[in-house]
């Protein structure tokens, strides 16, 4: 059966020396997202342009991201559990660091996006790779998020944000970790998970609809309490 590895890079994007570039260089059946601009972090296009790249890609997709693309494909796996099998979440983003509207500058401001985001076990195997030092996420939050999706939690030691800057460009651990998640799949019917009973989350019922009903909503609001220009 054909499947899909869909590579989901995170704010400010995956370069060249990135090891998310590299293992797509090693995969014949990775593919990058398309359509973010890595620069602005708006979760709802974000898991909106993520869910698009899971139906149209072939069989069972399983998705490797990092950072803020590992909040951005939950939010899209969980609207399409008949497509994704699998997650490989690696250095996830603290969801508090962000707004719906991008980096979260100012927290009286604005709420955080983690109550937007699943708030119980996810649909398919995953696993969450964390950094003792990562600057973006602390080790609770990290815990905190991995019991509530249900996610295996893997420890990568003293390895910052798992990115260039901390010396991750060729990554042997990579395709190591996606084969083990692919074999904790087991049995599963690929890309056909019980149709029946898991099929696509659409309308107002889906977290994307909801989420876009959110950023709407917000947008709206901070436009109206901005200060008129004299």
């Amino acid at each position: 059966m054909r499947q899909t590895v869909l590579i989901v890079p995170g704010y400010r994007g995956s370069g060249p020396g990135h090891w998310q570039s590299w293992l797509e260089g090693e995969l014949p059946e990775a593919r990058r997202v398309g359509g973010i601009d890595w620069d602005t972090p708006l979760l709802a296009r974000w898991a909106g342009e993520v869910r698009r790249e899971i139906d149209a890609s072939a069989g069972a997709v399983w998705i490797v991201a990092h950072s803020f693309g590992c909040l951005a494909s939950v939010v899209a796996a969980v609207d399409r559990p008949q497509k994704v099998a699998g997650l490989l979440l690696v250095a996830p983003a603290d969801p508090e660091r962000f707004e719906l509207l991008g980096v979260r500058e100012d927290p009286q401001r604005s709420a955080g996006v983690g109550r937007f985001l699943p708030q119980s076990g996810l649909p398919c195997p995953s696993f969450m790779v964390v950094s003792r030092s990562d600057p973006w996420l602390s080790q609770d939050v990290a815990h905190e998020w991995a019991e509530r999706w249900g996610s295996r939690l893997i420890d990568a030691g003293d390895a910052g944000h798992i990115n260039v800057e901390s010396g991750h460009g060729p990554w042997p651990l990579a395709p190591s970790l996606l084969q083990q998640l692919r074999d904790s799949a087991g049995d599963l019917p690929l890309g056909m998970i019980a149709p029946d009973q898991r099929a696509p989350l659409r309308g107002r019922s889906g977290a994307l609809a909801r989420l876009r009903h959110q950023t709407r909503r917000f947008l709206s609001l901070r436009r109206t309490t901005m200060p008129s220009t004299p």
